[in-house]
């Protein structure tokens, strides 16, 4: 499919609602880039792209609209393809990520099967390293989501741990890690908490994310609430 077939298909699919919507969403990027095409229909757009000539797609996709870039990750993740393409055509992606909305989207979107888990392990690592606010999110955003299970857990902490970023959205992400971590494997976590070096913000999101957890009971709620660091005076 051509990049002027797919731009019209997103114009036609647009609401003015959804687009003020989703510019207060997400304020680090121009509104004039969003066109407020909602999810599900972008969804079904990307599924007919991926049964299709997809390689060809994203070689010609436009980078300029932020439903483009959300299509392009979306169509990688349906695409049908052996893993080192796979790879290939992620590593062309994640420099396109500029905000946290498509780098969620795609992870969710991306479903890695379990023979090639231990693959894509070692391709994320670098990224988890990187100088750039987004290449790190995803990193983080793909080990909290297909990552947290009994083989990989005390990794993904390790990796956590090492993460050394300031930006927003890198902190709230490592933060959103560890709290899912805590879910699953509690005490675990409670002492990667208590030993990490871990900087006070990350820890305190972090504990706040356990404590708006539904999934977290009352007495261990107050017990989280205790362990807060308060801020230098």
């Amino acid at each position: 499919m051509e990049n002027e077939e797919v731009r019209k298909q997103l114009y036609a699919l647009a609401e003015e609602g959804y687009r003020k919507f989703s510019s207060a969403l997400i304020p680090n990027i121009e509104a004039d880039r969003i066109l407020g095409v909602r999810l599900p229909a972008l969804r079904q757009l990307a599924r007919g792209i991926a049964k299709a000539d997809w390689r060809s797609y994203l070689e010609r996709a436009g980078d300029e609209l932020f439903e483009e870039v959300m299509l392009q990750g979306m169509v990688i993740g349906y695409a049908k393809a052996d893993i080192e393409v796979k790879l290939q055509a992620v590593e062309r992606f994640v420099p396109k990520i500029d905000n946290w909305s498509v780098c969620d989207s795609f992870c969710v979107g991306w479903k890695i099967p379990p023979k090639h888990k231990d693959r894509v392990w070692g391709f994320l690592l670098p990224y988890l390293a990187s100088p750039k606010e987004y290449d790190v999110r995803f990193a983080v955003v793909m080990l909290l989501n297909q990552y947290i299970d009994e083989t990989y857990v005390e990794r993904v902490l390790q990796q956590l741990n090492r993460v050394r970023h300031e930006a927003y959205y890198v902190r709230m992400a490592v933060a959103w890690a560890l709290s899912v971590c805590f879910v699953k494997f509690p005490e675990l976590t409670l002492e990667a908490l208590k030993s990490g070096s871990w900087d006070d913000e990350t820890y305190n999101r972090a504990l706040q994310k356990i404590v708006e957890s539904n999934r977290v009971d009352a007495e261990t709620k107050q017990r989280i609430r205790g362990m807060k660091r308060k801020p230098l005076r």
